[in-house]
Formats: structure tokens, sequence, C-alpha cells
């Protein structure tokens, strides 16, 4: 982080956040909750680990993360919504699902995009 851009790094990945999305970061590396690691205290990472020099381990982090959400009902409530915004075989390709799969969430969300495309013609 420095003061023009935040951005975090997931595994390899790098992320840069832009405003309004890099405001909680910028104010939880400022007044960080977490004290009871080895780590510096004046240390840059948000996500302190319990060595000093080291991040908090993905493992570590999808066990904290569990306990508030289910990342499956994440994944498909989404699959849900997008079955509302497109035709199936296309979702299905984009996202490497079987076209079965997509067509059972898409009954699930009660989608019935084929009465939308008739609206517009």
């Amino acid at each position: 982080m420095t003061e023009e851009l935040v951005s975090i790094t997931l595994g390899t990945v790098e992320i840069a956040l832009t405003p309004p999305l890099d405001q909680p970061w910028r104010d939880l590396a400022a007044t960080p909750t977490h004290h009871q690691t080895a780590a510096h205290p004046n240390s840059n990472w948000v996500f302190r680990g319990g060595l000093p020099g080291q991040h908090l381990q993905a493992s570590t982090l999808t066990e904290q993360l569990r306990a508030s959400f289910s990342s499956r009902a994440a994944r498909l409530g989404t699959l849900q919504e997008l079955t509302k915004l497109a035709p199936v075989a296309i979702i299905a390709e984009a996202l490497g699902y079987s076209p079965a799969t997509i067509d059972r969430h898409a009954l699930a969300s009660s989608a019935n995009y084929m009465e939308y495309m008739s609206t517009l013609n």
C-alpha cells in the first residue's frame, strides 16, 4: 500500500483497489485490531501471520471466512442470478459448466429467459 495505491495480493495475483474499495483497507492498516501475533507492530501486512515477516496462511483465512459465510451458497446463488440474465448455453460455455447443470440453476431460480426474449421482438 502506498499513499496513492492500495493493492492486495491473493496467491500470486495482485489486485489494485480503487476508491471507494480502498478506504476500508486503509482504515484497517491504520488501526489493526489483531495484536496477538509475534509480527512487528509497524508491519505493513494487513493480515499478519503468527511469525514475524510472514503473512496469514490461506488455510487460516479460509477457516475464518467459513465461519462468516458459505462460499458454496454464494456460488450457487450467483449461478441462479446469472441464469436470469443470459441463456443457459452462454453461461455454461463461459463458466465451464455443463448446460444441464446451469439449466438446473435456471429452474431453481425460476428464470424464464425465453419469455423475456419474446418481449424484445
